[in-house]
């Protein structure tokens, strides 16, 4: 008799252990899962809106985003439609929108707009030109990507009227090499 009060109480107090451990369990997974919920808002957040702005710059005055770096047009882009995804935009970034754009100093706001991209997301337009930056500016205000021949066309500063700014450096014009039938750009991937 002695022996079934001792295993009673060893099964109750597994059947405590085993209600902690799934109370533990769940409010991890709770505590997980409210951390993912705030990240994917915070991700959010910071493509909810976008400023464009016009920027001093050795182009001139040109478009640029939030964070002052330069926002370029696409020439294989046609119809205010995006020509540039997979690798193409891990180099060029869209810029990309989920509310409509603000216009900051110099910008027109009657030509800002946005498209929809392949993969659903809003894109900022500037007179029907998508709007793209270069992984190449690292600080505000370069133009690494002006006059660049990469993915199958140029790629241009944009002006307050929505134009290309056609300026090639030097240094961009010079930065190709062909060698048998491949060309690259100074950056690594095919113009």
């Amino acid at each position: 008799m002695k022996t079934d009060r001792h295993s009673g109480a060893e099964v109750a107090r597994q059947a405590v252990d085993l209600r902690l451990a799934v109370v533990l369990v769940l409010a991890a997974s709770l505590g997980t899962a409210g951390f993912l919920f705030a990240s994917m808002n915070a991700q959010g957040a910071v493509h909810s809106t976008a400023s464009v702005s016009l920027r001093s710059t050795k182009l001139g005055a040109i478009l640029v985003n939030s964070k002052g770096h330069t926002l370029y047009l696409f020439a294989k882009d046609t119809n205010g439609r995006s020509s540039c995804a997979a690798a193409c935009a891990a180099n060029w970034p869209a810029a990309i929108v989920g509310a409509k754009p603000t216009a900051g100093p110099g910008v027109k706001a009657a030509l800002l707009g946005t498209t929809m991209r392949s993969d659903g997301r809003r894109q900022v337009t500037y007179n029907h030109h998508p709007l793209y930056s270069f992984v190449f500016d690292k600080q505000a205000g370069q133009t690494n990507g002006e006059g660049v021949t990469a993915f199958g066309a140029r790629w241009w500063g944009v002006s307050a009227k929505g134009a290309a700014v056609k300026k090639v450096s030097s240094a961009t014009t010079t930065g190709t090499t062909t060698t048998g039938t491949t060309t690259t750009t100074p950056y690594g991937y095919p113009p």
